[in-house]
């Protein structure tokens, strides 16, 4: 129990979403889904940065990590995490590569042909 003079721990689970992203929701242009691939740029980082886009920062600094990765580090909705990695690269400070496009499978029948090949072949 807390005494009239004591003080009041902080938690930054208290801080709200709006607060983070400063009351912004997605960008239009939003070019971020789950597996986007997100790394830190080369640039100096400023000291003026919030203290989760540090965090972002210093996350993506080890190398690629995809936009549902950060989300799970930082223990924010996908929204902010969204928000603040759309401030960050329109900045310069990430580099976003969109996800590797799904592989075209192969046709059934030109491997057929290949390993009937490699079978008269080599026997």
């Amino acid at each position: 129990m807390n005494h009239p003079d004591e003080p009041v721990a902080q938690s930054t689970d208290l801080v709200r979403p709006y607060v983070i992203t400063n009351g912004r929701g997605l960008p239009a242009d939003d070019k971020f889904n789950l597996i986007t691939l997100v790394t830190a740029s080369d640039q100096p980082r400023p000291v003026h940065l919030d203290p989760e886009k540090h965090s972002v920062l210093d996350l993506c600094s080890g190398g690629m990590l995809s936009v549902a990765e950060i989300a799970g580090h930082m223990k924010l909705p996908i929204g902010i995490v969204k928000v603040l990695l759309s401030d960050l690269a329109s900045e310069g400070y990430l580099v976003v590569r969109p996800p590797v496009p799904r592989a075209q499978l192969a046709d059934v029948s030109l491997l057929q042909e290949v390993l009937n090949g490699l079978q008269a072949r080599f026997g």
